[in-house]
């Protein structure tokens, strides 16, 4: 498929929004009908002002003041929320909330192509370092701190050419908010001690990168441009390139960062966004006052634009993987943004319908996936080149047969380039462009600021909201001038496949990526270079027949209510339904649950799950392919207990998507060569999870919690047990015979047309009502009251990368504000990893809370990292125990805040309603009821319940995944294999097979620092004897 425009954000109006007339959009650009400045869509209650300040910095204020919200409820409501990403719990809005977040982010045109050359990845770094406290605010983690207490969030990144910092806060403490988030930019402190440490955390996030296919993938494509060129810097940044090697060469990182600091953090080359429920002249007062301290130094950027690569690239990728990617380097096409001529091209080559590429290849079992064009990152696209890429993922035979894979990319861009671009389909892509831009949903503040402020660095003010989404003007010469660069002779091939190792004998520095330059074999190379033949089977698209026309707001058929009604209910299926009122955009979701028993019966039956579900995708992925492109949504999710069918879109044409999917699914066929082709592309599937430490942890540790749930590994080994295509047909049937249909339909939809679509499953697939009401969740065990730890070997001897989560279970959970001390103590001052987080769980109903920390076998043990959680959790208890009334009062406040924000679009009051159907608890006001609940508790409740749970008697579960490296030389020997008897295989399979070496886990002691923890090596034996808790719903 195309690579999809980058825009994420809602925008607002170009007039003010009255009523829908249900007549489509303008099919051309609405600036002639503007009178203001900014250009933004119908559906944007929100206000715009642009600035710039005589520092040179420019601003996008945003006012977001609904048309009911009076001046006195402006001047006296005093907080705002937004959602708290690390905490597991689902929320609901309170009635009558109009909360929001305000929300602020900051773009510098400056990135990693500014890295000095003797200091690489210090731009990353500096993103890094200006958090650490500032000379008027100077606590280290001070600024984290302020928005973890008033319910808000941060980010940062750093790409090639841009840097963007974001938050989002309450309302009533943005101004003070923004202020000291300004000083990052005004008199940020970065003392050194402060640089060692945080030194670590760079070279963490770069370790936890390393086994990323993609990122070595880029990271090697960048290597081998042309001498000083940017595209070849290391700008990921490590503790060779930051701390070892400046050391030995002498070179003072501190003061070299302050001096970056001062070159590249100025006004001018910066631009910023912020969104409140303020008023215009107030946010332009705050952003006057804080903003023009921040300093210019008038220095401008100039690169140089030299690029140049080779040709052929063999790789040998992480993954068990077959990949073909197909790039061209070409002049910057950023100034064509108003004809984004590499969006129509990739629109053709990305398509999947008839005639198309992917269809081919699929025909002829090549390939499973096609992505084509500008993925828009910096690296991707920025003032020296554009990248236009074609990434395949191929079958085992696809591989084989890779240079006629090649030849037919080649074969369809020589057609576009002789036919000349095509106004109709142009046109087609602009309408379907404008009818999302028309009718766009709004987004979360901070998501929305942080595409703005990057937007304004490469639009005009007036194409701020529009200039990364809409197609303004057709213009068949730009198009063409892109085309005519996409040529055999300046193409790039890069080919991943495991098949390569012990072959390549190149290694790129950093990712340590194995590969070869190679010539392309004559008799290609002289095909290419002359006027090869087209392929007749490669066609155009035919006319969109999804594109909705109809935008008309439905008239209710039943009473509006505030949650989901059950309309349907029957031995066969219930159907839950709720009229959208007040986003009024004609869009609508449907979701389907498809439960039936018989996918938990056997590890075989979950993997024949997998393979119809893949198959049933595969068959639908040519005729349903115009609905996708149509801004029609669906998805096909495997779930634990049943299939899910997930719908969303413009409305007037979902029936017809809905209807398509049933249809496949009741004519359910399989030929043998995509059964078999499928089947080979799972194992390596759940091969490329089980070699992930994070997956691997999860997977372990439900393993353990959630009584008769088969792991992956269980998975891997039933796959490898040679299951036939009889096997499937006969599962199919089973499946379609039995079942039972729960739904849910919200937004433009009449409760009348909603019944349809439960009765089209009935009357299409003729199933008939289980025997017995099918389980939702998995019963959970009942952890003894004692610390057990499970530790297992990485399964992947390359990554160094290892996991541990520490795991309590207890029947009650209070949110706990433990975020922002737990990344203090455990990532700022003890550097043990990059990735650092606290979760409430919701484990099939059973509540729990954890700590994990992903660390490297490089630096640390696992054991090591236990004890610190450890210490952590000591010192949070006398935390706990020392809070003043007041400060646990704030932390009350702020968490019910969270819960009463606004949903920012339809989707997120879908989500929340669908967890409650899928679940079976249909609790819709839950979040309400929280609400009352937190208002109820006290400080003495959550120091009890903290301590009673962290005491001896606490039920804690320790999963430990050990990666390879000094730190833990003493933990990989052979005699420390132990499997489970249910994950035994049979030796002639697992020798057989080129992927036997995850098809078991290596269990491994512990140290002498965990000695009273009880080891967990055979998880069968441990869990055969524990209690289970009943099926639990979470109902009060």
């Amino acid at each position: 498929m195309p690579q999809k425009n980058k825009s994420k954000s809602s925008s607002g109006t170009v007039q003010a929004a009255g009523p829908d007339s249900g007549k489509p959009p303008p099919e051309t650009e609405p600036r002639a009908s503007l009178d203001l400045q900014v250009i933004k869509s119908p559906s944007d209650p929100k206000k715009y002002r642009y600035i710039e300040l005589s520092n040179g910095l420019r601003a996008l204020l945003i006012s977001d003041l609904s048309q009911t919200y009076c001046e006195e409820e402006l001047e006296t409501e005093e907080e705002s929320k937004d959602s708290d990403g690390s905490i597991e719990v689902r929320k609901t809005k309170k009635k009558g909330s109009s909360e929001k977040q305000s929300a602020a982010a900051l773009c510098i045109c400056v990135g990693s192509f500014s890295d000095p050359e003797d200091l690489p990845g210090l731009a990353h770094f500096l993103e890094h370092m200006v958090f650490m406290g500032s000379e008027k605010y100077p606590a280290e983690n001070g600024f984290d701190a302020f928005l973890k207490k008033h319910g808000g969030s941060d980010n940062a990144s750093t790409d090639c050419e841009r840097t963007i910092f974001q938050f989002d806060v309450q309302r009533k403490y943005f101004r003070e908010a923004l202020d000291r988030w300004a000083q990052f930019f005004i008199c940020p402190l970065m003392i050194e001690d402060a640089i060692e440490r945080e030194v670590e955390a760079v070279d963490s996030e770069y370790q936890l990168a390393r086994p990323s296919d993609s990122h070595r993938k880029e990271m090697l494509f960048g290597s081998l441009a042309k001498p000083n060129h940017p595209m070849s810097k290391f700008c990921w940044g490590n503790a060779q390139t930051l701390k070892h090697e400046p050391k030995l060469k002498k070179i003072n990182t501190y003061v070299r960062l302050r001096e970056f600091w001062r070159r590249y953090y100025a006004a001018h080359y910066m631009t910023l966004t912020i969104q409140s429920r303020e008023t215009l002249d107030t946010l332009e007062e705050w952003v006057r006052e804080i903003f023009i301290k921040v300093p210019n130094n008038a220095c401008v950027l100039i690169w140089d634009q030299s690029f140049d690569i080779v040709i052929l690239f063999p790789v040998v990728p992480v993954r068990k993987i077959h990949a073909l990617t197909i790039s061209w380097a070409l002049p910057p096409q950023g100034k064509h943004y108003r004809v984004k001529p590499l969006h129509y091209i990739s629109w053709l080559i990305g398509h999947e319908g008839a005639g198309s590429i992917l269809s081919m290849l699929r025909k002829r079992c090549w390939a499973l996936a096609l992505f084509g064009g500008n993925n828009e990152t910096g690296f991707d696209q920025n003032t020296t080149y554009s990248i236009f890429s074609v990434s395949i993922t191929l079958t085992d035979e696809g591989y084989q047969n890779f240079f006629q894979v090649v030849h037919l990319v080649f074969q369809y861009l020589k057609m576009l380039q002789k036919l000349g671009p095509q106004q109709r389909i142009y046109q087609e892509i602009q309408k379907i462009e404008a009818n999302e831009f028309h009718y766009q949903e709004q987004t979360d503040p901070i998501e929305f600021v942080e595409n703005i402020c990057e937007n304004m660095q490469l639009f005009p003010k007036e194409d701020f909201l529009c200039g990364d989404q809409l197609m303004f003007e057709y213009n068949p010469e730009v198009i063409s001038r892109a085309l005519a660069l996409l040529t055999p002779e300046r193409a790039n091939l890069l080919l991943l496949s495991p098949e390569h190792e012990g072959h390549c004998m190149l290694k790129e520095k950093w990712f340590g990526t194995q590969y070869n330059v190679e010539d392309i074999p004559q008799e290609w190379s002289d095909l290419w270079a002359g006027d090869f033949p087209l392929n007749p089977d490669l066609l155009l698209p035919a006319e969109n027949k999804f594109i909705a026309t109809d935008f008309t707001l439905k008239t209710s058929d039943c009473p509006d209510t505030e949650f989901p009604v059950k309309i349907m209910d029957d031995s066969r299926g219930r159907l839950w339904f709720k009229k959208d009122k007040k986003f009024k955009i004609p869009k609508a979701y449907i979701r389907f649950n498809m439960l039936t028993p018989l996918i938990q019966e056997s590890p075989e039956n979950l993997v024949l799950f997998d393979i119809f579900v893949n198959i049933l995708a595969h068959n639908l992925a040519e005729p349903a392919y115009d609905a996708d492109v149509a801004q029609l949504e669906y998805k096909l999710v495997p779930g634990d207990h049943g299939l899910v069918i997930r719908l969303k879109g413009f409305n007037h044409k979902l029936p017809l998507l809905l209807n398509l999917i049933v249809d496949h699914l009741a004519d359910f066929t399989a030929a043998p060569d995509v059964f078999s082709m499928f089947t080979e592309q799972l194992k390596k599937t759940y091969f490329n999870i089980l070699i992930k430490p994070e997956r691997l942890g999860k997977d372990v540790r439900l393993q353990i919690l959630e009584h008769c749930r088969w792991s992956v590994i269980q998975k891997y080994q039933a796959i490898m047990k040679n299951l036939t295509m009889d096997d499937l047909m006969q599962f199919v049937t089973k499946f379609k015979a039995e079942m039972y249909v729960e739904g849910l339909v919200q937004g433009n939809f009449t409760s009348a047309e909603s019944k349809e679509f439960l009765q089209y499953f009935v009357e299409r697939l003729q199933f008939q009502p289980l025997k017995a009401e099918p389980p939702v969740l998995f019963r959970v065990v009942e952890l003894p009251q004692k610390h057990h730890l499970c530790k297992v070997q990485s399964l992947n001897k390359s990554d160094a990368n290892s996991e541990v989560t520490v795991y309590y279970q207890v029947l009650l959970s209070y949110d706990m504000h433990m975020e922002e001390p737990c990344f203090d103590f455990l990532r700022t001052k003890e550097t043990l990893g990059y990735q650092v987080y606290p979760t409430c769980r919701n484990t099939s109903g059973v509540l729990g809370f954890s700590v994990t920390v992903e660390t490297q076998a490089t630096k640390f043990s696992t054991d090591f990292v236990e004890n610190k959680i450890e210490e952590f959790l000591v010192n949070f208890g006398e935390k706990l125990t020392n809070l003043t009334d007041e400060a646990f009062q704030t932390q009350v406040t702020a968490l019910i805040k969270l819960k009463e924000c606004e949903d920012t679009h339809l989707g997120e009051e879908v989500d929340r309603n669908w967890f409650e159907v899928v679940t079976q608890q249909y609790v819709f006001d839950r979040l309400g009821k929280e609400i009352e609940a937190l208002k109820q508790m006290t400080k003495a409740q959550l120091v009890s319940w903290f301590m009673q749970h962290r005491g001896a008697e606490s039920r804690k579960l320790s999963v430990h995944v050990v990666g390879f490296g000094k730190e833990e030389k003493e933990q990989h020997g052979d005699d420390q294999t132990c499997l489970d008897p249910a994950e035994k295989t049979e030796d002639s399979t697992a020798k057989s097979s080129s992927y036997g070496e995850v098809s078991k886990l290596t269990f491994l002691p512990h140290s002498v620092s965990l000695t009273r923890a009880n080891v967990i090596t055979n998880i069968r034996a441990f869990t055969s004897s524990l209690t289970l808790h009943p099926y639990h719903k979470i109902l009060s």
